[in-house]
């Protein structure tokens, strides 16, 4: 930031400089007997160098020194400010190619740390909680955006697709105790997983699943545990509906607001549904309703229409009109059949757009 300061200051002070060399020299050029226009015309062709004759002859020994005074004044106040200019663009370049030398620097000097794929809303819960325990972890993100503000927050970070291996070799793999792949591509999380598994086989890996389905094929490629945020969040949203005290927890606004906000942590979206009378979904069973959304979603709970909570509720349960079903699920992937079939009452949580 300093260094920027000094190029603008640079350019600043050049301009002032040549601004004052071109009304000094038209006003000497004036003063000696030259019209206005021709000590203009006079002080730009001499200062820029375009290579004109002069408008008149210059027949004093004192006009031919100020002419001198005028070029060499003009000259070194055009390149002091054109410096300042080319500082200013090749500066951040030059501090660029330093920051990420120094950054894998840093990398390198890593032993036993913690290797973090993906910068997500996941991944940035784990970094903080890992900074503040103190545990020396990179990160590996292919969006530039997500790279800076890692950088921004004092992390080590590597800009790159995790599931290279030379990505991963870059950070340190051998050297690491653990691997977290927290992408939202179960794909890549299974190749990151294969791969790190190959590349250090004794490495604790931890990866993330979106669908139940993925999980044995993490483990399968070498993951020691599989975390699936939607099965969690939907078990402890239900645990928290079947407590007494926590019946009326989508009616109160600072349960509500507290719950939004740890789902929010994990980029996810709870909706409390009302099947009408007139909606198609009324007489359908659990099954069939998650078999329309193509299983991107979880039931945790059903509310009858008397006050009387299900959760876990079986897939034969049939909806009926009047009843508030509890729809977990990811912001993104929540089937845009449940907003058109449904009156529906979003949960919103930091962050959301109404």
């Amino acid at each position: 930031m300093r260094s920027r300061t000094g190029s603008l200051q640079r350019i600043v002070i050049g301009l002032s400089l040549l601004g004052l060399t071109l009304c000094c020299a038209v006003l000497g050029y004036y003063l000696a007997g030259w019209a206005l226009l021709d000590a203009v015309y006079m002080v730009v062709i001499t200062i820029f160098g375009v290579g004109y004759g002069e408008v008149r002859p210059l027949d004093s020994p004192a006009l031919k020194v100020f002419t001198i005074l005028v070029i060499v004044a003009g000259t070194s106040a055009s390149v002091y400010a054109v410096g300042g200019f080319v500082q200013l663009i090749t500066e951040g370049e030059i501090q660029q190619a330093l920051g990420a030398r120094r950054m894998s620097r840093g990398i390198d000097t890593l032993k036993e740390h913690v290797i973090i794929c993906g910068f997500g809303r996941i991944g940035q819960v784990l970094c903080r909680e890992l900074a503040q325990a103190r545990q020396p972890f990179v990160v590996i993100d292919s969006n530039p955006e997500r790279v800076t503000l890692a950088e921004s927050l004092g992390y080590w970070v590597r800009l790159g697709d995790a599931t290279e291996e030379e990505v991963l070799q870059a950070v340190g793999i051998q050297r690491a105790k653990a691997l977290a792949t927290v992408l939202r591509n179960d794909a890549a999380n299974v190749f990151i997983t294969l791969t790190g598994r190959g590349l250090n086989p004794k490495l604790t890996i931890i990866a993330r699943g979106e669908y139940t389905t993925t999980e044995k094929k993490l483990l399968q490629a070498g993951a020691d545990q599989v975390v699936l945020p939607a099965t969690i969040g939907g078990l402890r949203i239900a645990h928290m509906i079947t407590h007494p005290a926590a019946v009326d927890l989508l009616e109160e606004k600072f349960s509500r607001g507290l719950l939004n906000e740890q789902l929010a942590e994990i980029e996810m979206q709870l909706l409390d549904l009302e099947i009408s009378t007139s909606s198609t979904l009324a007489g359908q069973t659990i099954g069939q309703l998650e078999v329309r959304g193509k299983q991107t979603f979880l039931i945790v709970a059903v509310r009858r229409a008397d006050g009387t909570a299900i959760s876990h509720p079986p897939r034969e349960l049939v909806l009926q009109a009047g009843d508030r079903v509890v729809v977990l699920g990811y912001r993104d992937d929540i089937p845009q059949f449940v907003q058109r079939y449904s009156q529906r009452r979003e949960l919103k949580y930091r962050g959301a757009q109404s």
